[in-house]
């Protein structure tokens, strides 16, 4: 018989999948600052890509890297675009170790719905750092997850300490 499955429980998720949304793709028109609320989570911007935090963290520092082009299918990307993600998500990580000394990084896609992708129309990369011991009892006594910094100021450490390679 085989290990026993445990379920992985994200109950903060819930807000945003059960959000209205407006039609409008919150990753697209991010080029260059703009008055989107939520731009100063933009951390970095490259030619083909850009990096922002989620606003809806698995853990403090939790970034997205997504291209500008509004492309859901990783096969769909130019070579120049996937190369450029690759890039980035090395330097998101260099500046995630340096900036937040985690102890590792889970750094993936969800591609489609049954994967869990929130928002399947407009691929995105997670570089989520982790750090041993990171899980707590909060999400499933209280739906509550612990994020021990607001996301503006992790935006701007971050964005102060990023560097392209």
């Amino acid at each position: 018989m085989g290990k026993k499955l445990k379920p992985l429980w994200a109950p903060w998720r819930i807000e945003y999948i059960l959000s209205p949304k407006n039609g409008e793709c919150f990753l697209c028109n991010r080029e260059k600052d703009n008055d989107k609320p939520d731009d100063f989570m933009v951390i970095a911007r490259g030619k083909k890509v850009f990096v922002i935090l989620n606003a809806y963290p698995y853990n403090s520092g939790h970034l997205m890297i997504t291209p500008y082009e509004h492309i859901g299918d990783i096969s769909s990307l130019s070579k120049e675009t996937l190369h450029e993600m690759m890039e980035v998500c090395t330097a998101a990580k260099n500046t995630l170790n340096n900036t937040m000394n985690p102890d590792g990084f889970n750094i993936g896609f969800n591609l489609g719905t049954a994967a869990g992708a929130g928002l399947k129309e407009h691929i995105h990369m997670h570089i989520v750092p982790r750090w041993i011991g990171d899980t707590n009892f909060m999400p499933v006594i209280d739906n509550t997850r612990v994020i021990p910094q607001a996301l503006r100021d992790t935006a701007d450490i971050l964005r102060k300490k990023f560097v392209f390679i």
